[in-house]
């Protein structure tokens, strides 16, 4: 993910918002399931959708008021997604998302080996997003690892729209991070991206990269 000072900067991720008064897809897994929030009450299930025991995590996001959705499949958590409405880490990147009331960030979003290409995963997206909507919210985020094209498509299919990337380099031995808007979004938006995402640090960054070039 990191360039060195010689290299062009690249792209680790990507940033995805949803308009909550937007119309939203109704997507149809390909194998009957349930979707509903998911509480304290199933962290046994919860944390052994993966095969391994998360649950004392899984507890202290629910502590700090963190919610998490689920579907189930035949009495079993085939996948969930947590979402968070004040800040979270984005361990991917090193990053700590600020958001604005009236917005949500939806992540950590799993699905059990057995239940994936049956696209649970974007049918629980636009399950969480239209619980969302009945919240007095107006902005859900959502990002990607750039690798990651099977998770950008289902993001897509549930009704996100691609806003902008993020960009990782090595500038003066520092790791910098920014965001670049994607081709045709407004800059509002993209404006709103990083005040989220970098807390519109990325201005340092950029000044820092045009400097760097200057003296090389």
């Amino acid at each position: 993910m990191l360039a060195c000072p010689d290299d062009d900067p690249r792209r680790a991720g990507t940033i995805w918002a949803a308009n909550l008064d937007d119309p939203l897809p109704v997507i149809t897994p390909l194998i009957a399931a349930s979707f509903c929030p998911a509480g304290p009450e199933s962290l046994p299930a919860l944390a052994t959708a993966l095969g391994q025991d998360t649950s004392a995590e899984m507890l202290q996001r629910f502590a700090a008021g963190r919610r998490c959705y689920a579907a189930w499949v035949e009495g079993r958590v085939a996948a969930y997604g947590w979402v968070s409405f004040d800040e979270e880490f984005v361990g991917e990147l090193n990053l700590r998302l600020k958001l604005l009331p009236g917005e949500a960030y939806v992540w950590d979003c799993v699905t059990a080996p057995p239940f994936r290409r049956h696209h649970l995963y974007t049918a629980l997206l636009g399950y969480i997003l239209r619980e969302l909507r009945g919240m007095p919210l107006c902005r859900a985020w959502i990002g990607a690892n750039l690798e990651n094209v099977p998770s950008q498509r289902g993001i897509a299919r549930a009704g996100f729209h691609r806003v902008a990337d993020v960009l990782v380099a090595r500038v003066l031995t520092l790791r910098q991070v920014w965001v670049q808007g994607y081709p045709g979004v407004p800059e509002s938006l993209v404006s709103e991206a990083r005040r989220a995402f970098l807390d519109n640090r990325d201005k340092v960054w950029l000044n820092a990269l045009a400097a760097a070039k200057q003296a090389s």
